[in-house]
């Protein structure tokens, strides 16, 4: 939003504290996950779209404004490409990380060793991506907004950049930019104070299939 310089309002979701199980936020995002949106101002002129997963935000907003997409067909397609890749790839690898890494009750060797190895493997492939060009798919799009969030938390994931020289300088190209800085200040303000962390992890990594039947 602040690449693309649409007025906005940010309603924070505390995951938490359970927020994400609300009704009303369930009927914007059905599957009790943050990023979700609602546009108030849709193109057609209709009724507010709400819209949920950052993929599918991401392409509506750059669809809906025009920017951080190329309307070239070879290089939309690249774009796609490697925003789906995130989607697939880097963000759920890089989740089970997190979680076997940092959050799992119990330290599982095998697991950790899983997912570090496989998050450095897609390090790997987006160092060999940026090797020739300044952006995942050339001028700057939802695909590399897409996945800077997940390379900023690099050292909790086991994960050293100055392995992956290109990744790096990307990297530092992003977080110098002024919609990244702006972005991340308003992140930082509204940080609240830490939960129970058993109850945070219940809420987090606890929820089955009896979670979501009514």
């Amino acid at each position: 939003m602040e690449e693309i310089g649409l007025p906005y309002t940010i309603i924070p979701v505390n995951i938490g504290a359970g927020d994400q199980f609300k009704p009303e936020f369930l009927k914007v995002s059905p599957n009790n996950r943050i990023p979700a949106i609602v546009d108030h101002k849709p193109a057609d002129g209709g009724a507010p779209i709400s819209i949920f997963e950052s993929g599918a935000i991401l392409l509506y907003l750059a669809e809906k404004t025009g920017k951080l997409i190329p309307q070239d067909l070879r290089q939309r397609t690249q774009v796609l490409e490697w925003l789906f890749w995130q989607m697939a790839g880097l963000g759920p690898m890089a989740g089970q990380n997190h979680h076997f890494s940092t959050y799992a009750p119990e330290k599982i060797e095998y697991a950790i060793n899983r997912y570090v190895n496989e998050t450095g493997r897609l390090y790997g492939v987006l160092n060999k991506q940026l090797a020739d060009r300044e952006f995942v798919a050339g001028d700057y799009s939802i695909a590399d907004i897409a996945a800077y969030p997940w390379i900023v938390p690099h050292e909790r994931q086991s994960q050293n950049l100055e392995d992956f020289p290109h990744v790096k300088r990307w990297f530092e190209a992003i977080k110098a930019r002024p919609a990244t800085i702006r972005a991340y200040e308003k992140a930082e303000a509204l940080k609240t104070e830490a939960l129970d962390p058993d109850k945070s992890r219940n809420l987090l990594f606890n929820q089955s299939a009896k979670t979501i039947q009514p």
